[in-house]
């Protein structure tokens, strides 16, 4: 017969166990694996998500890797999303809101999120969570005509905001325009090469949408007072395409006339249909090593971070 205190931990193992059966299992690379999440399309730009391991090629600085992990499952992924509010997005907030809508909409129950701007501040919703009540309510209220765009302080910011340990952490960035500098006096200067190098080395993957600007009526697109900058900040930062390649993101460029929603819709399912490559490094030498991950199949085409750290020591 059982007693009220065995019945609860019995209800309690059962619930656990139901989790645990829902969830599929997140990979944690340790100093002995090296993970490489990979995306593959085919000629017209869709998912493949069918491949087996046979189909991919590893390489470590040019020498052929076994591939030790594989997993074409969904894998939970951690993400902050990071909303340029500088004044040339003044006419896009409504989309910007709604697009982050759709985003939050096709989350998995496994998916953790928080929510960030960068314009007159650098703020990011404190926690990550699931719910999209409380996603929503991060999401900007307004955006000032007059913010600069302070892109790579925001996304190093971004870099901070990942708890330490493994699991796949990923910074979706939209934006429309180029870096402006320092938000504040004595506030560092940080560029490009700063702020890949860091999510390099920390294992972050970067999704960048290049929006075209939309500035407040009878303003030209981050002018803020310094026409030489108002001429060249129509566009979108070339960089936000290089880090993307860079750490095997994604980059999409939406105009006008695109659907925003539709981009932000596409790197989550992108995320959701990675494939999750392991191995074990051969040199313990701490330098960082160059990955290039090929196909057998030639008619597809795959995206997959450029490089690595290799552990220390022995």
């Amino acid at each position: 017969m059982r007693t009220p205190v065995l019945t609860a931990v019995v209800a309690c193992v059962a619930v656990l166990v139901g989790l645990a059966q829902q969830q599929p299992p997140v990979f944690r690379g340790t100093t002995e694996t090296v993970p490489v999440f990979a995306t593959v399309t085919d000629k017209d730009g869709r998912l493949v998500t069918t491949l087996s391991k046979e189909d991919f090629v590893l390489q470590d600085n040019g020498k052929p890797q076994t591939i030790s992990v594989f997993d074409n499952s969904p894998q939970a992924i951690r993400l902050i999303v990071m909303l340029d509010v500088s004044g040339s997005m003044y006419g896009n907030l409504g989309l910007l809101r709604e697009a982050s809508r759709q985003l939050f909409a096709r989350l998995r129950p496994d998916d953790q999120v928080r929510v960030g701007t960068f314009g007159a501040e650098i703020t990011i919703s404190p926690t990550f969570t699931n719910d999209p009540a409380s996603l929503d309510a991060a999401l900007p209220p307004a955006i000032p005509a007059s913010a600069p765009t302070p892109l790579w302080a925001g996304l190093n910011t971004a870099l901070d905001g990942f708890p330490t340990g493994g699991g796949r952490r990923v910074i979706l960035v939209l934006s429309d325009g180029k870096d402006s500098g320092p938000v504040k006096f004595g506030q560092p200067f940080l560029t490009l090469p700063d702020v890949m190098e860091r999510g390099q080395r920390d294992e972050v993957m970067f999704y960048s949408v290049a929006f075209r600007s939309r500035a407040a009526p009878g303003r030209r697109p981050g002018a803020l007072g310094n026409p030489m900058q108002a001429m060249v900040q129509d566009l979108p930062d070339p960089g936000l395409a290089r880090i993307a390649q860079e750490t095997g993101g994604g980059y999409f460029e939406v105009r006008p006339s695109d659907d925003l929603a539709a981009a932000f819709e596409r790197v989550v399912d992108e995320l959701h249909g990675q494939y999750l490559l392991g191995f074990t490094p051969e040199s313990r030498d701490g330098k960082r090593h160059k990955i290039e991950v090929r196909l057998v199949p030639k008619d597809l085409k795959v995206r997959a971070r450029k490089n690595y750290e290799a552990p220390k020591g022995r």
